[in-house]
């Protein structure tokens, strides 16, 4: 195959980093095409051992990598074959509507996974979630999550929507906090809308309308911060 920067419609992408490529490699082999190397890396004995058990080939090459990061600090890229995947009806899911920003929607990955809510789906056109900019701010976490993209949210309800399911849309106008404590069942999806505009307002008909408790001095919390708060609680109690 022939690698070339990154582009929305390629059939590939890129992990860019050590760390992250080390992450590709453990949680999904399958999809890795190759490993490029810089020749001055100083854990290839690591990096040799984890590919060669995965049959993985590595290719040491200063100028591809310099080619393909517009960071300087990048030594190690894995080459990985873009997926796609289902959600788990199992599972409580993070929805999210529209998000825009690539870094925004990898720290968010990276803060589910954390938090052990390991389903997003994402609804409309929004951020590209195979950009190297989206998986490189999850730090790897992108390969342990599962995603499935959504034209709109009654596409989402149509597939993934039961009567044992909660839906708890976070929207600034609604009259419900979000509490510690808060009482809910295993089955859940926490929603979030757009960095800029948040949730349209009909998402209130469509469960409990929930809010984060904020000063008057900010007109409203980051969505990353949003979503790792709400996370905390849902999952801690």
């Amino acid at each position: 195959m022939e690698i070339k920067p990154y582009k929305k419609d390629s059939e590939y992408s890129y992990a860019l980093g050590a760390f992250v490529t080390f992450e590709l490699i453990d949680a999904a082999p399958e999809y890795v095409e190759k490993v490029l190397v810089h020749s001055t890396f100083t854990d290839k004995e690591k990096l040799m051992r984890m590919c060669a058990g995965r049959r993985i080939p590595v290719e040491t090459n200063d100028r591809l990598i310099a080619k393909l990061s517009d960071k300087e600090n990048v030594f190690v890229i894995g080459v990985f074959r873009k997926f796609s995947g289902r959600l788990d009806s199992s599972r409580p899911h993070l929805v999210l509507d529209n998000p825009s920003n690539m870094g925004n929607l990898g720290t968010i990955m990276r803060t589910s996974c954390g938090m052990g809510i390991f389903d997003v789906a994402i609804i409309g056109n929004g951020a590209d979630i195979f950009n190297p900019k989206t998986v490189r701010a999850s730090m790897g976490s992108f390969f342990r999550i599962r995603t499935e993209r959504f034209e709109t949210f009654d596409d989402y309800l149509e597939a993934y929507g039961s009567s044992e399911r909660e839906l708890y849309p976070f929207m600034l106008d609604s009259a419900s906090f979000l509490t510690p404590g808060i009482k809910h069942g295993p089955l859940y999806s926490l929603i979030f809308g757009n960095e800029a505009t948040g949730l349209d307002p009909t998402y209130a008909l469509k469960g409990q309308p929930l809010k984060i408790a904020q000063t008057e001095y900010v007109d409203s919390l980051n969505l990353t911060i949003a979503v790792g708060i709400a996370e905390y609680v849902f999952t801690k109690t």
